[in-house]
């Protein structure tokens, strides 16, 4: 693709990146084949040929525009069109750059800027998070069934053990996970023990930035990154990992070293990056010494995108899963995004709604016994609307 951006915006560091993977487009349009809100809305700027036409139009011209930021509000961030692409484009880069640069020139609406303003200030702060769904947890039956996984099932409270000297497994607690899915962690930390590994948490590990990083929110993002990656590096011995059982958070740790790239906090990224294993790359050598939980149940298993597409790992949960023993069911269009994406639930409900249908319509076409996800995002949203059982894979495995 042929590009004439501004000397200015040429001369950042963010500039020369976007014109590199602008001109590594070759406008195929393989992307859209595989993009999940061009397969419902069926619009060219609501797929990934679209939006990297609008954003070159924003660059070159310098100005905000309007109409580029509903489509690019409206992308996921699935990053399928990247596993599609036979150019190697690096879209979710581009798209970073994108909402990065247009976010300071917007006017949003009122109710726009408070969704976003709450969503900062409470679901990466597990306490907070944690005062408000306390209370009104004994309320959960009593609630619709699409908003029950909002609320907790149980407390959030951890049973793990904090890391010390002897550590040599860091497990991330996820700020949501740890009070909407605290079995998850449980159960990890139960295995790595049951294996004799020496695993803890870090107790003021934090956010790791990644819905900042959604919402185009740089500076609050970087800050974020930036203190976890610094409280994480701390923990960390010589020769240990750093082990993620939400892809959503582990595809966004694994990737400090760019994000944190000629920061103060540079050397701590680049060396969590490199440690950091999804808990499903980390288990896979110990497969022979797993076994099922519930054997006699049959699966179907939803890949989240952060793992596939953001990871490359799309069938690591799939060799665990059947190495024990389960029957896996299977599921059509497994590339496709379920439509959490984060807080895209919150900001695009519609869609994400539309998709989630979709999604439960593959997962269910063979009547499984219990759907399983590698990411709390996933698995609330799916839960909330799904009659067949949606739990971490992780509760599957002893």
């Amino acid at each position: 693709m042929r590009t004439q951006l501004p000397e200015a915006f040429l001369a950042t560091s963010q500039g020369q990146r976007a014109n590199e993977i602008l001109r590594a487009c070759v406008h195929c349009g393989f992307c859209n084949a595989t993009c999940p809100t061009y397969q419902v809305l069926g619009d060219e700027r609501d797929g990934p040929r679209g939006r990297i036409y609008l954003m070159k139009e924003m660059f070159e011209s310098g100005e905000p525009n309007l109409i580029a930021s509903d489509h690019l509000d409206r992308c996921l961030t699935c990053r399928a069109c990247e596993t599609t692409c036979p150019s190697g484009v690096d879209y979710g880069e581009l798209l970073e750059i994108g909402r990065a640069t247009l976010e300071p020139k917007l006017q949003r609406s009122l109710m726009e800027r408070m969704k976003r303003f709450f969503m900062l200030r409470l679901l990466p702060h597990p306490h907070r998070l944690a005062r408000i769904t306390a209370p009104v947890r004994w309320l959960r039956p009593l609630l619709p069934r699409r908003l029950r996984p909002l609320l907790p099932i149980a407390s959030g409270k951890s049973v793990a053990s904090s890391a010390d000297d002897s550590t040599s497994v860091i497990l991330l607690q996820g700020c949501v996970q740890r009070q909407l899915t605290p079995a998850t962690n449980e159960r990890l930390l139960n295995i790595c023990q049951r294996l004799g590994l020496r695993a803890g948490f870090v107790a003021d590990e934090g956010c790791c930035g990644g819905l900042a990083l959604h919402l185009a929110e740089e500076t609050h993002a970087q800050e974020r990154m930036a203190a976890t990656a610094s409280a994480l590096n701390e923990a960390l011995p010589d020769d240990g990992v750093i082990v993620s059982s939400a892809s959503g958070c582990g595809v966004t740790v694994k990737d400090y070293g760019r994000l944190l790239a000629g920061t103060v906090a540079a050397e701590d990224g680049a060396r969590v990056a490199e440690a950091t294993l999804d808990v499903a790359e980390f288990l896979l050598p110990y497969a022979d010494q797993l076994t099922a939980s519930q054997p006699q149940l049959r699966l179907a298993v939803q890949t989240p995108c952060t793992l596939q597409h953001g990871q490359k790992l799309p069938d690591v949960v799939t060799q665990i899963l059947e190495a024990v023993g389960y029957e896996l069911v299977s599921v059509s269009d497994p590339h496709l995004c379920c439509g959490s994406a984060g807080v895209y639930s919150v900001l695009q409900p519609k869609i994400s709604s539309e998709l989630a249908e979709r999604k439960l319509a593959a997962l269910n076409s063979e009547q499984p016994d219990v759907i399983v996800s590698a990411n709390v995002g996933c698995q609330t949203h799916l839960a909330g609307r799904s009659k067949t059982p949606v739990k971490h894979w992780l509760e599957l495995i002893e």
